[in-house]
């Protein structure tokens, strides 16, 4: 296909089905547009992986999505923006120029920081993500007087992803994660990771009704749109809507059962793709 033709995919990448949350905010906001979603979940979590495994993880599969023709790359992974963006970046303009590469940690940012009143912003991230500092150097640069406090949460997405049941146990998990949040007195929260959303009401309650939740999906929608716009390549909004479509590095079954509680709309086929499960980096 010519790198103008709006009929190319929108290709959102994660490291698992967490990533769908975003998919499902891109499907209801864009709903003209074709999608190839990617969950690398052979290799989930990437919570404890290492910024070389995940700048590798990314070029991988980058390459692979872009072998089928996408149009824009949404990198829905929280880890894999704070550790590989750049790489990625540099990356593609080097391979496919004509690809733009959106990730959700400066989105997400600016999104707080606007909602929040006080400058009081909350984060709850995998371990690799608060290790990164990458929220921190995004909430700085769009407002250098708000102050971050940040909670690595290193068990909560496999609890998410494992559990089509919310238990007691995920309960006190979540809530043993939000004591520190509300001590600070946040009045934002940025979710920072794909998985959260789906866990917001149990959140919601811990934090109490005044705190505002920013999720990754609600803040990837209009860069989007923009990126489309602004390279010419967007379908007509009002058009018919368009398809939607899976990989998967693991099980396919698998991702096809657990993915529907995510996007909550229905999961057809899902292909497998085999990347290798280690690299060395």
């Amino acid at each position: 296909m010519s790198p103008r033709d709006p009929d190319r995919p929108v290709a959102v990448f994660d490291s698992g089905v967490g990533g769908l949350t975003v998919l499902h905010e891109l499907l209801v906001r864009l709903p003209q547009e074709d999608y190839l979603y990617l969950g690398d979940t052979a290799r989930f979590p990437y919570g404890d992986k290492t910024p070389a495994q995940l700048r590798a993880f990314a070029l991988q599969i980058a390459d692979a999505l872009l072998a089928r023709d996408a149009k824009l790359l949404v990198v829905a992974c929280n880890s894999a923006t704070a550790a590989a963006l750049p790489a990625l970046r540099e990356h593609v303009a080097a391979v496919a120029p004509h690809v733009d590469v959106l990730g959700v940690v400066g989105n997400e940012s600016r999104l707080a920081v606007a909602a929040s009143a006080t400058g009081r912003i909350g984060l709850l991230a995998t371990v690799a993500t608060v290790a990164s500092g990458a929220y921190a150097r995004a909430v700085a640069d769009v407002d250098p007087a708000a102050h971050l406090t940040s909670v690595a949460c290193p068990d909560l997405a496999s609890q998410i992803q494992d559990d089509a049941i919310v238990t007691d146990e995920m309960l006190a998990t979540v809530r043993g994660y939000c004591a520190p949040l509300r001590e600070a007195g946040v009045d934002t929260v940025i979710l920072g990771c794909t998985h959260y959303p789906l866990v917001a009401p149990m959140l919601q309650r811990t934090l109490g009704p005044g705190v505002r939740l920013v999720s990754s999906g609600e803040a990837m929608a209009a860069s989007v749109a923009d990126a489309l716009a602004a390279r010419g390549i967007g379908r007509p909004a009002g058009g018919p809507e368009g398809t939607y479509r899976f990989l998967a590095t693991g099980d396919a079954e698998t991702f096809r059962a657990q993915g529907a509680r995510f996007l909550q709309l229905p999961i057809g086929s899902v292909e497998h793709v085999g990347l290798p499960l280690e690299v060395t980096a």
